[in-house]
């Protein structure tokens, strides 16, 4: 229970306020489409994504040892941050 409680927790605090969770707000902000509906095709979209990243992450481990696929990660998020702050400062035209 303590491993469900924590991958849980965790992906739940780090989808908090991301892209997806705001696509899904305007899509229930715009009024055109059933909240269920919306609820429902939001989830199942959440549900293949995470189906997606296990399948990619239990065919990593199979070619990658845990600690040079933990500085990957740490790195590909470095870089993400690092392209969100240099966007920022130079839009593009």
């Amino acid at each position: 229970m303590t491993a469900i409680l924590t991958v849980f927790l965790s992906v739940l605090l780090v989808e908090m306020g991301d892209k997806t969770q705001l696509a899904t707000a305007l899509f229930a902000a715009d009024g055109k489409l059933s909240p269920a509906l919306i609820f429902v095709a939001s989830s199942a979209a959440l549900i293949v994504t995470s189906a997606i990243a296990v399948f990619v992450g239990t065919m990593a481990r199979e070619y990658l040892d845990a600690l040079p696929l933990k500085l990957l990660a740490g790195l590909a998020f470095i870089a993400i941050g690092a392209l969100n702050v240099w966007s920022h400062f130079n839009p593009s035209p």
